[in-house]
């Protein structure tokens, strides 16, 4: 939808935005969980060519715990973003990230309580569970604010994006770099919404990194969750 400027423009050089949209297949998965989550997940954000983007005022996201699951598995953000994790478990958890991106550890994180990470820098930040090794996600952080996820059915939109020439990147976190590098590329966006034409994203020869707890060892071969009050 086209909408005027908001984002670091003065009142005299107001201009129209348009959105920039479009859709991601991905293709040579090998996971069962590719049916349920469909073209999800997929980051795809806007780099402007003629220099660094605008400031823009951080925001706050939610990245919960339910089921022993993060919702949701990806999150796009921009530097300076906080995002939250709230417990909606009966049991204990514990977020950490300790490589790639900004590394953080939460602590222990009891029932319907919540906690909260801010983060600095760009980067791809992993996160898993201390207690739960099943337990992952990834955080995006950017430092344009113009980017989206893409649904189950792999759409997306970009809303308010001023005219002017920008580098598409994309990230998915079963493509491996050189797939990803090799679909950057320049669109120019005009005072007009641009329609995209569709991107295909393949999986093949990714593999899944195997992680360890946040002390750098294997997780226990039997987990047993951490209820309050249990010892």
């Amino acid at each position: 939808m086209i909408t005027r400027c908001a984002i670091g423009l003065s009142l005299a050089a107001a201009a129209w935005c348009g959105s920039v949209s479009g859709r991601v297949e991905l293709t040579d998965s090998k996971l069962a969980t590719r049916a349920i989550n469909g073209n999800s997940g997929v980051v795809v954000w806007l780099e402007p060519v003629a220099g660094p983007p605008p400031p823009t005022p951080p925001r706050t996201v939610s990245m919960a715990h339910h089921n022993k699951t993060f919702m949701p598995h990806v999150l796009a953000i921009r530097t300076g973003s906080k995002v939250v994790f709230p417990n909606q478990d009966p049991f204990f958890h514990n977020a950490f990230s300790n490589y790639e991106g900004q590394p953080f550890d939460i602590g222990l994180h009891p029932p319907g309580s919540s906690r909260e990470v801010t983060f600095k820098r760009p980067g791809i930040v992993r996160l898993f569970c201390d207690i739960h090794p099943t337990m992952s996600a990834v955080i995006v952080v950017l430092t344009t604010p113009w980017f989206a996820a893409t649904n189950p059915q792999g759409e997306f939109v970009i809303d308010a994006v001023p005219p002017g020439d920008y580098r598409l990147e994309l990230f998915h976190e079963r493509a491996l770099p050189g797939v990803l590098s090799r679909l950057r590329r320049q669109v120019t966006v005009g005072p007009e919404d641009l329609a995209l034409q569709p991107i295909t994203i393949s999986e093949a020869g990714y593999l899944a990194p195997p992680h360890k707890n946040k002390y750098g060892r294997d997780y226990p071969p039997k987990i047993v969750d951490r209820y309050p009050g249990h010892k």
